[in-house]
């Protein structure tokens, strides 16, 4: 497989990208507008058409997210070893494509719970690849705004997928505003065309780089692991990095509980539906401007002051009491996701060299994944304020994941800082 090589350093005010990045980002784009038209009604068509048990759709979901989780760490490794990103992440969004209009023929959950495990697996095959061939081909002063550019398309699938379901579901007008069989069917032969187009971009724009050798883990203060050409380093920051993504994520449960939060102070089904395009909107909107500013200014900086807003929505979810608040709120969240998902991707970039790029994204991928359970469990549990969580109710899994934000945005301020002045000894500037 032919490689091509990176240009040299571009000047800092050139913000042209490398066509890897528009290639990913359209693909994206295309994925979640086929996800998103089907996903957001695959839990209301299995508990209503189906009539799955919510312990078993729950049971679905888990299963399909940590096979995901676990497979992104595989994959990544895998890139870094074979040296090549494009057709691992070719191969999972084609896995994915090619099993969704399966859904048009499911009627039992354990159909569903088949076609979910292959669309699962295609996403832990394609991610880490995916955002290492991002992350190595464009140079350091371009990473936030690249990722940036890739979320905010990725997004936007993600707005346009929910507004052509709620089209569909519209003209389709069934009995009492319900979901209907032969409405999530014409959902799915619609959702497979944007799906099989993004394989199609992905494989004919996108091409294998030889990324940037020159950060071979400069960044590796104290206690890091020596640098092997065959095998590079993560390192010390990475690994902080990592431990405080966990911190965060423990606090970071499940959207669907700031869902039930809006229904609990009064939104109606439309209102959720209307606020949760809002949330994609302004989360369209903010992703690229970030990441441009996280190129000027940092990334560890733009992630501190992420995740510290991250709190003050939370809190504000705490306390919110009517409808408009939580529409307000989860309008604010947008920003925040805005703030911080390119950021987080390039500041991996940034920490890592291009060899352990693959590893690295999927070791962050399926670290985050992983403390999913448990941080849905800790917020369920703080919900219903069952057993030894006696006492509490809908608020506190808002307050708790804001302590938990505030711990991460400190604990990275803290010991990257110290990794810093550490590395400063070593390494003159």
């Amino acid at each position: 497989m032919s490689q091509k090589a990176l240009p040299g350093k571009k000047r800092s005010g050139n913000t042209r990208l490398h066509r890897n990045v528009w290639a990913a980002t359209i693909t994206s784009f295309l994925t979640d507008v086929s996800s998103e038209m089907l996903f957001n009604l695959l839990p209301l068509y299995l508990f209503n058409v189906l009539g799955v048990s919510t312990s078993f759709i729950g049971l679905i979901e888990g299963v399909a997210d940590s096979v995901a989780s676990l497979m992104k760490m595989v994959s990544g490794w895998l890139s870094d070893r074979l040296g090549a990103r494009k057709w691992l992440a070719v191969s999972g969004y084609a896995l994915s494509a090619v099993v969704k209009p399966l859904f048009y023929f499911a009627t039992t959950w354990l159909g569903v719970l088949g076609i979910r495990f292959g669309d699962r697996l295609g996403k832990g095959i394609r991610t880490a690849p995916r955002d290492a061939l991002v992350a190595d081909s464009v140079h350091e002063n371009q990473r936030g705004y690249a990722f940036g550019i890739h979320r905010a398309g990725d997004t936007a699938g993600a707005v346009v997928g929910i507004g052509l379901a709620l089209a569909v579901v519209i003209l389709a007008r069934d009995p009492g505003g319900g979901l209907a069989r032969e409405t999530f069917q014409k959902i799915v032969l619609f959702s497979t065309l944007p799906a099989l187009i993004a394989v199609i971009v992905l494989a004919v724009g996108a091409r294998d780089v030889v990324g940037q050798e020159s950060d071979l883990n400069l960044q590796a203060g104290p206690g890091s692991d020596r640098v092997s050409p065959s095998r590079p380093a993560l390192g010390r920051p990475f690994r902080i990095l990592v431990a405080m993504a966990v911190l965060f994520g423990l606090g970071n449960a499940s959207d669907a509980f700031l869902i039930l939060r809006a229904r609990v102070v009064g939104l109606t089904v439309a209102g959720v539906l209307g606020m949760m395009l809002t949330f994609n909107l302004v989360y369209s909107f903010v992703a690229a401007p970030a990441g441009r500013l996280s190129d000027r200014i940092g990334r560890r900086r733009m992630l501190i002051g992420g995740w510290l807003f991250y709190g003050l929505v939370y809190l504000g979810f705490w306390r919110a009491s009517t409808g408009w608040q939580a529409w307000g709120l989860m309008l604010l969240y947008g920003v925040y996701y805005g703030l911080t998902e390119g950021s987080l991707r390039a500041y991996v970039a940034d920490l890592v060299p291009s060899g352990a790029r693959g590893r690295a994204y999927g070791v962050l991928h399926t670290a985050i994944g992983v403390v999913s359970l448990p941080a849905s469990l800790i917020a369920g549990l703080l919900w219903q304020g069952i057993g030894a969580w006696r006492g509490f109710g809908p608020g506190a899994p808002f307050l708790f994941g804001a302590s938990a934000a505030l711990s991460a945005a400190i604990g990275l301020m803290v010991f990257t800082e110290s990794s810093k002045r550490g590395r400063e000894e070593i390494i003159p500037e």
